[in-house]
C-alpha cells in the first residue's frame, strides 16, 4: 500500500515525463500482489489482465515520450496526433471508454477493498497527469460522450454489483474530465465527494459480503436501516438535489453553461439519466422485494450506529453546507 501511495505522488510531483511514468510503472507493480493476496482462480486472472493493458499502455506512453523529445521535435506535423496518443494511453491507464474494455473484466475478480482502491485511487495519478496537458478539447468531448453512452447502456443489463460499481466509475470519471477543462478546484470537489461515497457503498458491501444483485435483497432484507441508507447513498452518486453527490454536478454544469457548452451539457445530463436508471431500478427492487424464503445467507452483523452516522453526515452535508454558509 505504501508503494502503491508512493508511485502515484511520484508522478504527481514529478517534473519531467519520464518521472511521471517511473510512478506509473511503481503504482502497477505494488498493485499486482494486492490483487494476488486471495490467491483464487479469478484474483489471478484479474491480475494478469490489469498487468497486460497497463504494461501496453506504458509502453505505448514510453513511445510517445521518445517521439517528444527533443530528437523528434523537426516533424512538427505530428506533434499534435503524438499528444493524442499520450492522452489517449493515460485514459486506457484509468479505463474510461473507449480504452474500457479491461475495467469491468478486472474489478470482476477483486475483493471489496481492492476494488475500492481501483475505483478511487487508481484514477487519480492519470487525471492529475491529463490535467497537466488539456489541449485537445473536441477529442476530450468524443471521450466524455462516448464514456456517458457506454457506460448508461453497459450498465443496464448488469447483475454484478461491482460491474454496475465499474460503469458508474466511468460515468463519473466524464463528468470529471469536464470539471477540469475550466477548474482544478470543482475538479477536486466531484473527487471527494465520489470517494466518500463510493467509500460508504463499498463499507455496506463489504460488511454485508455481497457481490451480486440477489444476494443483495436477500441480505438487506431483514435490516431496513441500512437498506434506507444504502438507497440514499446511490441516490447521491446519481446526483439527486438534497444529497452531496448534487453538488460538484451542479458546480460543473454551471460552468459548462457558463463557457457556452450547452449542448455538450445537455448530452451529459441526458446520458447520466441511464445510470440514474440502473441505479433507481436497483432501489426499487431493494425497497419493495420482500423475501419471505428461508435465508441460508450468513449475514454479518453490521454495527449500525457507526455506519449510520458516517452515512447520514455525508448524505446531509450539502443541507448543512448550505445552512453553515448562510449564517457565516
Amino acid at each position: 500500500m505504501i508503494i502503491l501511495v508512493m508511485g502515484s505522488l511520484i508522478s504527481i510531483s514529478s517534473n519531467s515525463w519520464m518521472g511521471m511514468w517511473l510512478g506509473l510503472e511503481i503504482n502497477l507493480l505494488a498493485f499486482i500482489p494486492l490483487i494476488q493476496e486471495t490467491s483464487n482462480a479469478y484474483s489471478s486472472e484479474s491480475s494478469l489482465k490489469y498487468f497486460l493493458t497497463q504494461a501496453l499502455a506504458s509502453v505505448i506512453l514510453l513511445f510517445t515520450l521518445i517521439f517528444m523529445s527533443k530528437n523528434f521535435l523537426i516533424m512538427k506535423n505530428i506533434e499534435n496526433s503524438i499528444m493524442i496518443i499520450f492522452n489517449s494511453m493515460l485514459l486506457m491507464k484509468m479505463g474510461m471508454a473507449p480504452f474500457h474494455f479491461w475495467f469491468p473484466e478486472v474489478i470482476e475478480g477483486l475483493n471489496w477493498f481492492n476494488c475500492l482502491i481501483l475505483l478511487t485511487w487508481q484514477k487519480i495519478t492519470p487525471m492529475v497527469l491529463i490535467m497537466y496537458n488539456m489541449n485537445f478539447q473536441y477529442f476530450f468531448m468524443i471521450i466524455i460522450i462516448l464514456s456517458m453512452m457506454i457506460s448508461g447502456f453497459m450498465g443496464i443489463n448488469q447483475t454484478s454489483l461491482r460491474k454496475i460499481l465499474a460503469y458508474s466509475s466511468i460515468n463519473h470519471m466524464a463528468w470529471m474530465i469536464s470539471a477540469m477543462f475550466f477548474s482544478e478546484t470543482v475538479w477536486f470537489y466531484y473527487y471527494m465527494t465520489y470517494l466518500i461515497l463510493t467509500i460508504n457503498i463499498v463499507i455496506i458491501f463489504k460488511l454485508l459480503n455481497t457481490f451480486y444483485f440477489n444476494q443483495l435483497i436477500i441480505s438487506l432484507n431483514s435490516n431496513f436501516l441500512v437498506k434506507f441508507f444504502f438507497s440514499l447513498n446511490f441516490l447521491s452518486l446519481g446526483g439527486l438535489p438534497p444529497f452531496l453527490g448534487f453538488f460538484p454536478k451542479w458546480l460543473t454544469i454551471q460552468y459548462l453553461i457558463t463557457l457556452n457548452w450547452n449542448l455538450l451539457t445537455f448530452v451529459m445530463v441526458m446520458m447520466t439519466l441511464l445510470t440514474l436508471f440502473y441505479y433507481m431500478r436497483m432501489i426499487f427492487n431493494i425497497l419493495i422485494i420482500s423475501n419471505n424464503e428461508i435465508n441460508y445467507f450468513i449475514s454479518s452483523k453490521i454495527n449500525n450506529v457507526l455506519l449510520i452516522f458516517f452515512n447520514l453526515f455525508s448524505l446531509s452535508s450539502l443541507l448543512l453546507f448550505t445552512l453553515a454558509f448562510n449564517f457565516l
